[in-house]
């Protein structure tokens, strides 16, 4: 099935959110019926079913978002005189704006003429035949300057330097209300016409009534009325680049290739409808934002999926919300024998010092419980789709990525993303910094490896640099989606950041960017030389570099506790040769080797003993000739350096732990 039947299933799938405007936090998004659109409103006119005005309102800032019907070419006006059929500025509607306003009156002929039709035919509505009703009166601006709503000049014309919610008051859009005279005063259909699906409805019936000549849809292979002017706002609400466009014959678009539009693309005028109003409600619904790149994801049986772009924890903590909205079963249950290994197997993967941070051993486990409670509800022959756009103009909007995959295999993508990369990572969360076991998410990614400190926080500041969330996000897709391997020049760029602390002024920053080049080391390792790595520390491991790290961490700490509370910002020796360490190692080795002396004597003689019986039991796995080598490091010097690092951080946390126990 291709991205367009998955749109329009997808939207026979909703059809009882059509027209039912949702949040997603403060912004407003609605699944929209075929042949309408969505504007901001400024100005409520209250009239009854007669057409007799009541009042008029400004429209409040949280209410503004208006559902209208369009015309084909009202849909795609820019500075052209092409009416909507109901609601409109005022110039539009307002049969004395000529009294208040220089202006020759064409736009509300047009108006007028337009709303006449649809309310003479045989699919008017009541609502089309009040607001006909109203505005034939001709007093529209009268009414709004007698409410206070449109302000005038000395001369009694629009202030046109009057702004109305940052508008011009010519300008101002104008929605109604229609309240009910009759008996039936508490029906269930609602009288902002915005909202009423009985007037959609009748104007959905009334464009289909006015069908010019059908011809065959190149999406579907339907015999359809043909459009060549189709939606924009597919990004956002202010996004004026279409995806579909033939509408000239300039040598832009199709000259040279077809020698006219109906060559180039014939799309249903309905088709385009549905789909592009599909796309616009599913991209303000769930859609991932990388600068002007819009990546949007959806289960075809609508069933909610981990996001691929999110980091360990918050799969975790999405799914734990979701669990208690829903009321869902326990996500303990009904484990398979198959799954029962994996989880004791994974208990393997974590020493006892790092499992000591965790209440229970299960908490480690919470990412794969969650992808196993999501595999719970799927259906075989469900997808996962991926649509992504970009504007190379300001005009044009391009696919630019359209991926369907089996959820089943989504799921264990997911999983291998997350597990190939596992290692652990900080966050900020609730004003706190969390520790987590998995992988950052995409955007993370991008501000760690492109980003700088700007208010103590690594992120990308620069306007034309935020560019590189999509490059990042475009470059790491495959990775997650399709278990790609990893791109060796992130690899790289990591690693080298990672070994210059210096340049960093917030320690934290630098770990972060630090356990991030051990995420994509070791998932480097197992994609090119099938090799495993973990956080737990491998005493048995004689990798070079591995060894090499190792080394860097001992010396390290054995400086580093020798410092008091005043010293606490000071930087290492062996974090100072860092960089050169990771390029010339041996001959750095030495010099790193006879600094950490004098602090080696300030420690207690057990302590002391501890430590030089470590060095020793290192250097002692080396290959004695591959020692001696001073040629470069690779990126598993960092695996060394960290899983060491942290091996003699719990050692000691948990020594100081028995102490106060004792």
């Amino acid at each position: 099935m291709n991205y367009v039947n998955e749109l329009i299933d997808l939207y026979n799938k909703n059809q009882d959110k059509i027209g039912v405007i949702e949040y997603r936090g403060d912004i407003p998004y609605v699944l929209l019926p075929p042949f309408h659109t969505t504007v901001t409103a400024q100005i409520t006119v209250t009239i009854d079913q007669n057409g007799n005005f009541m009042r008029a309102e400004l429209v409040v800032q949280d209410d503004k978002m208006t559902i209208i019907p369009v015309t084909e070419k009202s849909g795609s006006r820019t500075a052209g005189k092409e009416p909507h059929p109901l609601c409109d500025n005022l110039r539009y509607l307002a049969g004395d704006y000529k009294d208040y306003y220089k202006d020759d009156g064409v736009c509300n002929e047009l108006y007028m003429c337009q709303i006449e039709k649809w309310e003479k035919s045989t699919y008017s509505h009541e609502k089309v035949k009040a607001i006909y009703l109203y505005l034939k009166k001709a007093t529209l601006i009268k009414d709004l300057v007698e409410q206070k709503i449109i302000k005038l000049n000395d001369n009694n014309q629009i202030d046109d330097k009057e702004n109305m919610e940052g508008i011009v008051q010519t300008k101002a859009f104008v929605r109604f209300i229609i309240r009910s005279t009759g008996e039936n005063l508490h029906r269930e259909i609602p009288d902002e016409c915005w909202k009423d699906r009985t007037l959609q409805d009748c104007y959905i019936k009334y464009v289909r009534s006015q069908e010019r000549e059908k011809g065959m849809c190149y999406l579907t292979g339907n015999m359809e009325s043909i459009s060549y002017l189709h939606s924009k706002k597919i990004r956002n609400e202010g996004d004026g680049a279409k995806l579909i466009s033939a509408n000239d014959s300039q040598n832009f678009t199709y000259r040279g290739r077809f020698a006219n539009r109906e060559e180039a693309v014939a799309v249903g005028s309905e088709t385009s409808q549905i789909v592009h109003n599909t796309l616009k409600w599913i991209i303000r619904k769930q859609g991932a934002f990388f600068d002007t790149m819009t990546i949007v994801t959806w289960e075809s049986d609508q069933l909610s999926m981990p996001k691929w772009n999110m980091d360990t924890e918050s799969i975790i903590t999405e799914y734990e919300n979701e669990q208690e909205e829903n009321d869902w079963d326990s996500w303990d249950d009904d484990w398979s024998e198959e799954e029962k290994v994996f989880i004791h197997n994974m208990k393997l993967t974590y020493n006892d010092a790092a499992i000591s941070q965790f209440k229970s051993i299960e908490e480690v486990n919470d990412f794969y419980k969650a992808l196993n409670g999501y595999g719970k509800k799927v259906d075989n022959t469900s997808n996962m789709i991926l649509l992504a756009f970009d504007a190379a103009t300001p005009g044009r909007l391009a696919m630019i990525e359209n991926v369907t995959l089996d959820t089943v295999r989504y799921l264990k993508n997911i999983e291998k993303w997350h597990n190939d990369c596992n290692w652990i990572h900080e966050k900020w969360k609730d004003g706190k910094r969390i520790q987590f076991w998995g992988m950052v998410g995409v955007r993370d990614i991008a501000d760690i490896l492109f980003g700088i400190e700007n208010k103590g926080k690594l992120s990308i500041v620069d306007g034309n640099g935020k560019k590189l969330y999509a490059e990042v996000a475009k470059r790491l897709l495959p990775c997650i989606w399709y278990g790609s391997n990893i791109p060796y020049d992130y690899v790289n760029l990591a690693v080298v950041k990672a070994s210059n602390p210096l340049t960093y002024k917030e320690r934290k920053n630098w770990e972060r960017v630090l356990t991030l080049a051990c995420s994509m080391v070791k998932k480097n390792e197992k994609d090119r030389n099938k090799e495993e790595w973990n956080v737990a520390l491998d005493k048995s491991a004689k990798d070079r570099s591995y060894l090499y790290g190792r080394l860097l961490a001992v010396a390290d700490r054995i400086e580093y506790m020798t410092y008091d509370a005043k010293d606490n910002g000071r930087i290492t020796n062996a974090k100072r040769y860092m960089s050169t360490f990771s390029q010339r190692p041996y001959e750095t080795w030495k010099v790193i080797e006879e600094n950490i002396q004098p602090y080696l004597a300030k420690l207690d003689v057990v302590k002391r003993k501890y430590y030089e019986n470590l060095l020793s039991e290192i250097c002692n796995l080396f290959d004695i000739d591959k020692f001696k080598e001073n040629k470069k490091l690779d990126g598993l010097y960092l695996l060394g350096f960290h899983s060491q690092e942290y091996d003699l951080r719990f050692k000691k946390e948990n020594s100081e732990e028995k102490k106060e126990e004792e």
